[in-house]
């Protein structure tokens, strides 16, 4: 398993510690959260053979990433991380569930998947989402990986009209190049969904765009979370300068 400091931070009388589990026990507990999220607060069809806990086939080959509230000896926030060398072991990427990545394949060598981001609904505020942030960035630079993927959901709760009324916003300023152009395997019909509104971006994906991500193409629609889908590539060559330093700046604190 590849390796990440831990790093500690203080919030208001909090002090939080964002690093790879070292445990079993940390990796439950962070699938409990997950569970947690997804199933009792959003909703998803989770597949899990242990109650209460968010695990499918691809956890055993992620390294996890969380941060710990250690006043409170709690994991409040965590993200799953899928190394190049563990796709290969696990036979493909989370994602390719949902898209046709045939188009990345000269990427794979360098390509690292995320999801499963979550945070505990008390720790909204921005903080923990920078940490867990902080985290990847170093990960990505200590290992020498040169691309992000993973998923951005967006809730179905609408019908799919914000998705939809989203994916047109973000066509002209954030679309991937075509050589980097996906194919959802259930397509989203958002071309019937679009009803011009002003679309709400969530606070994730603004996350990604803001870094440098390009949308890979039209959104999948997943009907186990019932959300909209866009594929993320992230090259850490995009990183703008002002992003980057912010990031850097957090890992040497």
């Amino acid at each position: 398993m590849l390796q990440l400091a831990q790093q500690s931070t203080q919030r208001s009388t909090h002090q939080f510690h964002v690093g790879l589990t070292h445990s079993e026990t940390e990796i439950i507990e962070a699938q409990r959260l997950r569970y947690r999220v997804f199933a009792e607060e959003l909703g998803a069809r989770l597949h899990s053979r242990i109650p209460g806990v968010d695990q499918d086939h691809y956890d055993p080959f992620c390294e996890h990433l969380i941060v710990r509230d250690d006043e409170k000896a709690r994991i409040v926030g965590t993200y799953r991380i899928l190394s190049p060398e563990n796709a290969r072991r696990v036979g493909n990427y989370y994602s390719e569930n949902e898209f046709d990545l045939n188009r990345l394949n000269h990427l794979r060598g360098s390509l690292v998947e995320v999801g499963r981001s979550c945070i505990d609904p008390e720790y909204r505020t921005g903080g923990v989402i920078a940490m867990l942030w902080t985290g990847l960035v170093r990960y990505m630079r200590q290992n020498n990986f040169e691309y992000l993927i993973g998923c951005a959901s967006i809730s179905m709760g609408d019908g799919g009209h914000n998705a939809a009324n989203l994916f047109v916003q973000l066509v002209d300023k954030h679309i991937a190049p075509i050589e980097y152009r996906v194919t959802p395997r259930c397509a989203l019909p958002f071309e019937k969904l679009v009803t011009g509104r002003p679309a709400e971006l969530p606070p994730l994906l603004r996350g990604y765009l803001r870094a440098g991500a390009w949308v890979c193409g039209e959104p999948a629609w997943d009907p186990d979370f019932n959300t909209a889908d866009l594929l993320l590539l992230l090259p850490m060559a995009n990183i703008n300068a002002r992003y980057a330093r912010h990031f850097i700046e957090r890992q040497a604190a």
